[in-house]
């Protein structure tokens, strides 16, 4: 259930009262994980998606909430009713963008006339613990405001980082230095208190970390060592998959592959700082395309599609034995889906993390020897109907071209299944998973069709868009997920 989903009244949903009302009805439903999307900052012109953030360690000042700035006496109860949005099944992430900046601000400039010292103490405070990012995030946002356009078009002085250039630029914007500052420690302080709340309740936040950074980032900007860029900036590497699933073309993502070798020879300082910001969020991280670490698939640029790209070898286990080292436990989860090899799974199995299986992608023609059907599951791993990236499981049945897989999954499961119960028999399948996590998106709770459907990887324009509607969790619904959980023993 990603937090933008929730239905809070500013056009999309924010850490606010509804989240804590969400953390409520998972308790109500024996519950003990609620899984969410990245939290990071995006830029309205990628289509809105968590995973193309423009900075890997800032959190999005979207879902901060107005509420609880009012709460803390930053903004009136007349400041929230002149910018408050209906309630609809999309998100509007232009209006709410809007709504949120004007509310912000106004709670900032309330806070510099209003603190205290203990409050001034406690953000410097912030500012020293967070500097290792925060510095570099806070000059870029301000660049970014004051040319409004991707850094890679900046004049030279700030493209190169020139150092006079930058100390002059930041004295002559300390304001909005301080503003973005500011708002990252709303950011941290709102979502602690969430997941304190969540904690309180026995639900564990479970989060989950992108591979790669927009080209058009904070991370590249400042460390352009660390990605396949020429002196000018651009890129000559791009990250991407090769035809699959989903995409005939692959998928072409604007994203420079990393320099692995550069890394290595830092000690992967930049991704040790990364997870470990990351593992202070979160009690669990899933490792987005986890593949990229065994192998990852590299386009040229200038490419039109992802087909004519390379696999070229990542890190692999010399990475995860440095993190052990530098970390300690490592509370990961690995996406392993799609087309993969015997060296992800080795990796994988190696530092024994847990990997995925998604029910949806078990009732195709080889359905008895699918890693995802249940008979195939393994104890260390964590059973889906579908991810974010999946269709709706009722949107599955009714787009299953010649019901195909859902006659399959009536050989499967003995029963006749229909547009009303497939999203039940998905869902208590998942269930009865003997992995020992099992994890439903919302929308397969809630029996949603395709209109419900979060994103179609490859595409552009609707995805991240939907919303939960005031009322759509009714009293049986709790009931329902605690028998499955009493009936399977998850808990």
């Amino acid at each position: 259930m990603p937090i933008t989903s929730l239905p809070a009244p500013f056009g999309t949903g924010d850490f606010g009262p509804e989240a804590r009302a969400f953390a409520d009805f998972l308790s109500r439903g024996r519950q003990t994980y609620w899984q969410v999307l990245p939290l990071n900052p995006v830029d309205s012109g990628q289509d809105h998606s968590p995973y193309s953030a423009y900075s890997t360690m800032a959190g999005s000042p979207l879902l901060i909430s107005p509420e609880l700035l009012r709460d803390e006496g930053l903004l009136t109860d007349a400041d929230l009713e002149s910018h408050q949005l209906p309630v609809e099944a999309l998100a509007d992430f232009k209006a709410a963008s809007q709504a949120k900046e004007a509310l912000l601000r106004q709670a900032y400039q309330n806070f510099q006339r209003q603190k205290t010292a203990e409050q001034q103490a406690d953000l410097d405070q912030f500012c020293l613990r967070e500097a290792y990012w925060l510095d570099d995030f806070a000059l870029y946002s301000a660049l970014k405001q004051h040319y409004d356009q991707p850094w890679y078009k900046w004049p030279k002085t700030y493209r190169s980082r020139q150092p006079k250039a930058l100390i002059t630029f930041a004295e002559q914007h300390r304001r909005a230095l301080g503003y973005s500052k500011w708002l990252q420690h709303v950011f941290s302080r709102q979502w602690n208190g969430l997941r304190a709340y969540c904690h309180t309740l026995g639900i564990r936040l479970f989060g989950d970390l992108p591979f790669y950074a927009s080209y058009d980032s904070v991370d590249v900007w400042a460390h352009p060592e660390l990605f396949t860029l020429d002196e000018t900036g651009a890129m000559t590497g791009i990250a991407g998959v090769p035809p699959d699933y989903f995409n005939a073309d692959g998928q072409l993502w604007n994203m420079p592959v990393f320099r692995w070798n550069v890394l290595k020879d830092k000690g992967y300082a930049w991704w040790i700082e990364r997870l470990r910001k990351n593992m202070e969020l979160y009690d669990v991280l899933r490792l987005d395309h986890f593949r990229g670490f065994a192998d990852y698939w590299e386009v040229p640029a200038g490419e039109p599609t992802a087909v004519n790209g390379a696999w070229k070898p990542g890190p692999g286990a010399d990475f995860f034995r440095v993190l052990q080292t530098e970390l300690g436990e490592l509370p990961f989860v690995a996406e392993d889906l799609g087309k993969i090899n015997q060296a992800v799974y080795t990796l994988r199995d190696q530092f024994e993390l847990p990997g995925m299986h998604v029910i949806q992608f078990a009732f195709g023609k080889d359905m008895p020897k699918s890693v995802n059907s249940l008979h195939h599951h393994t104890v260390n791993s964590i059973a889906y109907t579908g991810t974010h990236d999946n269709n709706t499981s009722r949107g599955w049945y009714r787009q299953d071209e010649g019901q195909q897989q859902s006659k399959q999954l009536e050989r499967y499961v003995g029963l006749p299944v229909t547009e009303e119960n497939v999203h039940l028999i998905l869902g208590r399948l998942t269930y009865a998973s003997v992995a020992k996590l099992a994890i439903l998106p919302l929308q397969d709770v809630l029996g949603l069709d395709e209109s419900s459907r979060l994103n179609v990887p490859a595409t552009r324009g609707r995805n991240w868009l939907w919303r939960l509607l005031p009322g759509q969790l009714t009293p049986a619904v709790a009931p329902q997920l605690s028998e499955w959980t009493t009936v399977y023993h998850r808990y």
